[in-house]
């Protein structure tokens, strides 16, 4: 493959509006200000710029919507790439996989996979990249049945700290593949991969709402099914503060809310009625406890899985924390609704409790790198800066860290972390220098390094 030469290559500086385009981030609380940047069309402009990085003695770095960019480290002194390429998502029916070239949205995705009446185990939010939601693990409304999406992932292609092309998969450097998926980044730049997919006649996916005052009651009986639901059920339930905008319902940003979302996975055309009954084990118990204020749970097909979280579609100004905790029956979920209210001076938009657990705890014979998550739930708490004092939301955050420690894991899952400076646990000692290792043989110069999240290298 001819690539254009490195000498070809003039990345955007800083005032150039396609410095602007290619530097943009989904969260606004911590842009990019790399010294230069540019987006890639092509495999062949992937290597040309990885090429002028190295020529110009600027450390390279990858993004393609900046969800994560809370996590990042500084990208002062370095050059960014910003993936976006063509070619579409190409779906092979009979293998029952899809090709994913970088930058392509989950949206995408999505509705390739569903017209096969296929899916793939995405994320809540149907703007974020696949590609970079891959390769930090991806815990996904179908997880507990499908596991860690990275997991999923059976071939990559990738381009090298020498400006080559890899095709990666279990027959051919196999390791490389391993430590894509879920080692932190840093390794080169993935300019697409080849994920399996999985039947799915339908599901069962929504969002209800309840006033704040029924949280204890809620987050009680939410607990107790969680404990013992089946793999085909994934959901959330958080405690929202949601902002006054005229797209938010009234009833629903007078005060706190509770919110249930989640799907019910239909791998088969007779499972539907299935699905339904289990949807209704869980939301009848909780509207037992009040009339819903909104409830959109319903029968539908795939791609409205990545609606029902109902994530802000454009970019947002986020603060927040994230970890792993185990069972919050009894005195955990005490604990949390101390922490986080219902309390409409909160200045958390929303505490969230993910359900894990099934296939989600369970290694992978041939999975990646992080391969599973040992813990029954993701806690996520997050504050818009626009609306409350940073400090508030960060002091409200530690407070939640501080009540929920007697049940925090110390794991993370990489796509939730907000910080750098945060606590991260997403690999032990041993895999950080098994990734390392990976690392070192492939950019034994560092050109890469800086891309790796904190805590998943020893090396910087």
């Amino acid at each position: 493959m001819t690539a254009p030469a490195a000498a070809d290559i003039r990345p955007a500086l800083p005032g150039e509006p396609e410095y602007a385009r290619a530097a943009a981030v989904f969260n606004e609380a911590a842009p990019a200000r790399p010294a230069a940047a540019l987006t890639a069309r092509t495999v062949g402009e992937v290597r040309a710029a990885v090429r002028y990085g190295r020529a110009a003695g600027l450390p390279v770095r990858v993004h393609t919507t900046g969800h994560s960019a809370g996590a990042a480290r500084p990208m002062d002194g370095q050059l960014l790439i910003r993936t976006e390429l063509g070619g579409g998502v190409r779906v092979d029916p009979a293998r029952r996989t899809a090709w994913i070239p970088a930058g392509t949205r989950w949206a995408e995705v999505v509705a390739a996979a569903a017209v096969h009446g296929l899916a793939a185990a995405h994320g809540t939010s149907p703007t974020v990249g696949a590609v970079g939601y891959l390769l930090r693990g991806g815990v996904s409304l179908y997880g507990r049945r499908t596991g860690i999406a990275a997991n999923g992932v059976t071939a990559a292609e990738v381009v090298t700290a020498d400006g080559e092309v890899r095709r990666v998969d279990a027959g051919h450097e196999p390791e490389l593949l391993w430590a894509l998926r879920g080692g932190g980044g840093g390794l080169g730049v993935v300019t697409g991969v080849e994920l399996e997919l999985f039947p799915a006649a339908g599901v069962v996916t929504g969002a209800a709402f309840w006033a704040g005052r029924h949280a204890e009651r809620l987050l009680g009986r939410w607990l107790e099914w969680a404990a013992d639901a089946p793999r085909e059920v994934s959901t959330s339930l958080r405690i929202m503060n949601l902002p006054p905008v005229p797209e938010i319902p009234v009833e629903l940003r007078s005060g706190p809310v509770v919110c249930v979302a989640g799907a019910v996975l239909a791998p088969a055309e007779g499972d539907l009625a299935t699905a339904g009954r289990q949807a209704d084990d869980l939301l009848g118990p909780l509207r037992a406890v009040a009339a819903p204020l909104e409830d959109s749970w319903a029968p539908g097909a795939t791609p409205a899985v990545a609606q029902a979280h109902q994530d802000p579609p454009g970019p947002v100004e986020v603060l927040g924390d994230h970890l792993l905790v185990g069972d919050l029956r009894g005195e955990g979920a005490e604990a949390l609704l101390h922490a986080v209210g219902p309390d409409s001076a909160s200045p958390l938009v929303a505490a969230e409790l993910r359900q894990l657990g099934g296939a989600l705890a369970e290694p992978a014979p041939h999975g990646g790198v992080l391969d599973h998550l040992p813990a029954a739930y993701a806690v996520m708490a997050a504050g818009l800066p626009g609306l409350h004092p940073a400090p508030a939301i960060r002091e409200r955050c530690a407070r939640l860290r501080a009540a929920l420690a007697p049940w925090d894991t110390g794991r993370t899952a990489p796509g939730f972390v907000e910080s750098p400076d945060q606590p991260q646990g997403h690999l032990d000692e041993a895999a950080i220098a098994a990734v390392d290792r990976v690392r070192l043989a492939y950019d034994p110069d560092g050109l890469f390094r800086p891309d790796a999240m904190t805590g998943t290298s020893d090396l910087l």
